[in-house]
Order: structure tokens, then C-alpha cells, then sequence
């Protein structure tokens, strides 16, 4: 299975991709945005990754190779607000026959904003800075949740902790393989 954690900036995808990551050792973690930053060492960078085709194909190739070699359980801690990215990414997934969670983590606009700005610059990424999280308030989208499709499993990361989201999420993964089996 594959369980995409979905949602804006500060969500909490990170927190609840380690968590889930300490309940199944044995799964990976998998991190696209290591793609995009990839990608930029060989084309030039642009104002978001996610809008080069390479980086949504090579989201679903590594995905595809890393489950079928690697991991029974990939958990995909990723951003995928733009309506058609999201389709078009969970959709190839989907048509290669993969089980996909789609979770997509929701809060309050002002509680995101609390939790970007709270995030320090790394160390010698010059990326990591002011500007980075200026471009991570300027995608905050209030309305993300309200478009996300059928079967997602919707969870309010401002009001459950790391240990609630992570057993709604191994449950509804349970549900969903017994279901299938």
C-alpha cells in the first residue's frame, strides 16, 4: 500500500510520516521533494518543481520501483494542492495497479502560518531561508480540503496529536486492505 500524506505547508506530514515510520519499521519513506531539488541541479530551477512534468513522472516511476523492490508499505509525505498534479500523480499510481490511502491533513489557516513561521532555516541552505517560507505562506489554501476526492480520509491535524492522526491512518489502511482482501 501506499499512504500519501497529503496537505499544506506546516500540516504535518513530516511529524506523522516519522510516526507512522516508528509503528512500521519495515515501510519507507519516501520524499519527492528529493526529486525536485534533483531535478533543479539539471534544468533550470523554476518558482515550484512540482510544475516541471519530469519531476510529477519521476514522483511515479520512483514510487512504482521503490514499492515493487523495496516496500510493502510506502509512506509519501507530499504536498499535492494543485487539483490536476494530485490526479494526475495518485492516478498513475492507481492505474498501475497500486493501493493507495490518500490522506490529506487539514488545519486552520492560522495555526499553519504559526507552524511555518516557527520553522528555523537549515543550516548552510541558503533555500531553507526567508524567502522559502514566504513562498510556502503564499500557497496556503484554505479551501484545499473541500477539493480533495472521494475516499480521502480527511483528518485535523490541529486538533489530534502525532499518535491520534497515526492510529486513524493505520486504521482506515487496515479497513481498506480488508476490504480489498
Amino acid at each position: 500500500m501506499i499512504i500519501w500524506l497529503n496537505g499544506g505547508f506546516g500540516a504535518g506530514k513530516t511529524t506523522l510520516a516519522q510516526e507512522l515510520h516508528r509503528r512500521l519499521p519495515t515501510a519507507v519513506v519516501y520524499d519527492p521533494e528529493d526529486l525536485g531539488i534533483t531535478l533543479w541541479k539539471w534544468v533550470p530551477p523554476n518558482d515550484d518543481f512540482q510544475d516541471l512534468p519530469s519531476w510529477r513522472e519521476l514522483v511515479v516511476a520512483t514510487a512504482l520501483s521503490l514499492r515493487r523492490h523495496h516496500a510493502e508499505t510506502l509512506i509519501v509525505p507530499m504536498s499535492l494542492l494543485r487539483d490536476a498534479y494530485r490526479a494526475e500523480i495518485l492516478g498513475g499510481l492507481a492505474d498501475a495497479g497500486e493501493e493507495i490511502l490518500h490522506v490529506f491533513l487539514e488545519a486552520d489557516a492560522d495555526v499553519l502560518k504559526k507552524r511555518i513561521t516557527a520553522r528555523a532555516p537549515i543550516p548552510g541552505n541558503p533555500q531553507s531561508g526567508s524567502s522559502a517560507l514566504e513562498w510556502a505562506l503564499s500557497r496556503l489554501d484554505p479551501a484545499a480540503a473541500a477539493r480533495q476526492p472521494a475516499g480521502t480520509l480527511v483528518l485535523r491535524s490541529d486538533r489530534l496529536t502525532p499518535a491520534e492522526l497515526a492510529d486513524a491512518v493505520l486504521a482506515a489502511s487496515h479497513q481498506r486492505i480488508n476490504s480489498d482482501g
